[in-house]
């Protein structure tokens, strides 16, 4: 929420600014074959288009600080895995909004997410990716 919240408020910034050198592209005469123009115009329209769905997408998040009282896994679970080759897997379960394979964060709409949730330690789990079996113990659930 607050990155969200944090771009935004960067977006904002960047519009005023786009705005000024719009204003002053504008400003030099005929708009048809002014390329400064055309792509302030064409960066105002990206930068609009993404604070719209910011602020619709931002009221209708949630921010989850309560740990669920089980050992199934939900939403914001991280999990350690463990695959056919024996290799550890580390994810955490998050939204659309905080989605970063660098930091193990998987969508809850995943294939994988979808399979692990209401599991718990020692389930195992199959899911098919291109047409292969992936086959995965879970280790460890936490919140």
């Amino acid at each position: 929420m607050a990155r969200l919240n944090d771009e935004l408020n960067q977006i904002w910034g960047r519009r005023r600014e786009v705005v000024k050198a719009l204003s002053a592209a504008a400003a030099e005469g005929d708009r048809s074959e002014n390329a400064e123009y055309i792509y302030r115009k064409k960066e105002l329209r990206g930068l609009d288009r993404r604070i719209r769905y910011l602020q619709k997408r931002m009221p209708d998040l949630r921010v989850i600080s309560d740990k669920p009282d089980t050992d199934k896994i939900f939403f914001a679970a991280y999990i350690i895995l463990k695959n056919e080759r024996n290799e550890i897997l580390k994810y955490r379960i998050a939204g659309p909004d905080e989605i970063d394979q660098k930091q193990g964060n998987i969508s809850l709409d995943s294939p994988l997410a979808q399979a692990l949730l209401g599991k718990q330690v020692g389930d195992e789990i199959t899911i098919k990716i291109h047409n292969k079996e992936c086959y995965y113990s879970i280790c460890e659930v936490t919140y």
